[in-house]
């Protein structure tokens, strides 16, 4: 988020009390196989350690600030702490294996819709939990992005709004694919948004909901 420091619990909560339909988050696994929360595969750039998530240990991971003394949070703590429908954004197929674990046992497919980069995780998901709404990302693509989304049984695709045309647009609709824009973090972005005439934008400032109907 751009008012917190991102995918904390401090972040999650500000984000549900400005009113976002949706929070965003992002999973990888610990060593130890815990699922916790953080956008990039180290810890470096948003904690005061260094080195990758998938060489520490939960108990390692919790003793980092991640920002304003927050520490980095698990996937379930996040659960329990906001009220708000989730996306969750896995980086492979462990993760959704890990993460399907939790949605069957806590009942979650009505809450968390699940999205990700890889075609392989998203089908993978999709697999183990019935009924799951899935969105495939892309930053670079073309019309083909499509494609892979609906051979990997997503439901939306999530892309680049520096990159969207209306030709990606069009084909998306023609599967009935809904259609997220991201970052929409300017005007001239939240203009296009509505003129292309999208289901929804990801946003990393939830003061902008005011103008639109956002994730964050």
């Amino acid at each position: 988020m751009g008012v917190e420091p991102e995918n904390t619990l401090r972040s999650f909560i500000a984000a549900q009390h400005a009113g976002l339909d949706l929070i965003e988050l992002d999973l990888h696994l610990s060593k130890d196989g815990a699922l916790v929360v953080m956008h990039d595969a180290d810890v470096d750039r948003t904690t005061d350690g260094s080195g990758p998530i998938a060489e520490k240990t939960l108990a390692e991971l919790r003793a980092l600030d991640a920002g304003h003394g927050e520490r980095v949070p698990v996937f379930e703590e996040v659960l329990d702490a906001v009220r708000a429908p989730l996306q969750a954004e896995i980086k492979d197929t462990a993760a959704a294996r890990a993460l399907a674990e939790v949605m069957l046992r806590r009942d979650l497919v009505g809450r968390v819709e699940v999205s990700s980069f890889h075609d392989e995780a998203i089908a993978e998901i999709t697999r183990l939990v019935p009924g799951v709404r899935t969105a495939l990302i892309a930053s670079r693509y073309d019309v083909d992005v499509v494609d892979r989304a609906v051979e990997a049984g997503a439901a939306t695709v999530c892309l680049n709004i520096r990159r969207l045309t209306l030709e990606v647009v069009e084909h998306a609709r023609k599967a009935d694919l809904r259609i997220i824009g991201w970052v929409v973090n300017t005007q001239d972005h939240l203009r296009l948004v509505r003129a292309l005439e999208l289901d929804g934008a990801t946003t990393d400032y939830p003061q902008i909901k005011r103008t639109g109907r956002f994730t964050a």
